[in-house]
């Protein structure tokens, strides 16, 4: 039988009010950790626009390929605007097309890409699928490379936060989402390309990350900043049409960020190796032994957030027992909900000590005398 011990942690922080925003969905997502900081309607499956595009970027980047040469098929010169205007048959490297991906959300360039690393657009989009359920997004579809609106071309601003966090590891993307301007050429023109992310230049720490329209998306973006040590990834997604949803997405994104930076702050509520409670000890000289956190534990809390432990353990173990032996686990609670589950080892060993073990001694003490 195990037993059970609650304990109770209170965070006094300062507060900010929760954002008021115009998107149909938005959500707040700390990097670090992976927490839901706020959201509204964060699993509501949406058309997501050109926010997809970032996808297509980390596929590119973890191609390996950005210095190989792109032949650009009638079908990528053929992509509606925004777009670079490619020309069939002209020759471009790669990691030129990824900059007028991202920086001016360039759709011909986001086919050349497809169609250059996977044959066709739909084999590219069956890989950004299959990428999407390997970082954890569940609830989302690809089936442009761009955000066209096609078919069941979908995400949710959980997926797409989720997405995020894993393309803000990709060596190359943050760069790449933060260059303000690039300039190269192809072996028929020149191009010069500026970055249309206003956020990197309105907001302290902003690093990202894509903007999105189309008629049946509205105004999206998907946004991140750091500062300090916290980095957030915010999206917003429908913030409305027209020249008032192309400025609510920027408003929308700001609150949200606000909100996040004004609100939370890390807390180590477990510390590796700290004392997390006791055990009887049979049949051995101790009765008592120490157990303890096997990791640490930090977590974005905000002000009135109440973080429970509750410890699983068994109230006592017959020796011999091992120093670091696995006895346990201690499950953290945030607002009464599981957060995550940490495991608890004993800080020393216990030997066994019992009549039968005395008498072992003696006797192999005995055989073993000259």
């Amino acid at each position: 039988m195990r037993k059970m011990i609650f304990i109770l942690i209170l965070i006094p922080l300062l507060g900010a009010s929760e954002p008021e925003v115009n998107a149909r969905a938005a959500l707040l997502m700390d990097a670090k950790t992976g927490r839901v900081l706020w959201e509204k309607n964060g699993s509501e499956p949406m058309a997501m626009a050109s926010t997809t595009k970032i996808m297509t970027a980390v596929l590119a980047l973890e191609s390996g390929r950005a210095n190989e040469t792109v032949t650009v098929s009638q079908a990528a010169a053929a992509a509606p605007k925004v777009k670079m205007n490619l020309s069939p048959s002209e020759e471009i490297r790669l990691g030129d097309l990824m900059l007028a991906l991202m920086l001016e959300s360039s759709n011909d360039a986001a086919v050349a890409i497809a169609e250059h690393l996977a044959g066709t657009t739909e084999a590219f989009c069956i890989q950004m699928t299959e990428k999407a359920r390997e970082i954890g997004a569940q609830n989302t579809v690809f089936q442009t490379p761009n955000g066209l609106d096609a078919g069941d071309h979908h995400s949710t601003a959980y997926d797409l936060a989720l997405i995020t966090r894993y393309a803000l590891s990709v060596p190359g993307f943050i760069e790449l989402t933060n260059t303000p301007a690039a300039h190269f050429a192809s072996n028929k023109r020149s191009y010069s390309m500026n970055n249309k992310n206003r956020l990197l230049s309105e907001y302290p720490g902003a690093n990202g990350v894509k903007t999105g329209f189309t008629n049946k998306a509205g105004h999206c973006f998907v946004g991140a900043a750091k500062q300090n040590d916290m980095q957030l990834i915010s999206v917003v997604l429908a913030s409305g049409w027209g020249a008032e949803g192309r400025a609510r997405k920027w408003s929308d994104t700001k609150a949200v960020l606000n909100f996040g930076f004004g609100s939370f702050g890390y807390e180590t509520v477990i510390q590796a190796e700290e004392p997390a409670g006791t055990l009887e000890v049979t049949r051995s000289r101790s009765t008592e032994l120490e157990y303890i956190y096997n990791e640490s534990l930090t977590i974005p809390l905000s002000e009135g957030e109440t973080v429970k432990v509750k410890i699983e353990a068994p109230p006592s173990l017959q020796a011999p027992i091992e120093k670091g032996e696995r006895i346990g686990r201690a499950i953290i609670y945030v607002n009464n909900e599981p957060y995550a589950t940490i495991g608890l080892q004993t800080s020393e060993s216990a030997s066994r000590h019992d009549l039968k073990t005395s008498l072992e001694k003696v006797l192999n003490g005995w055989l073993t005398t000259p």
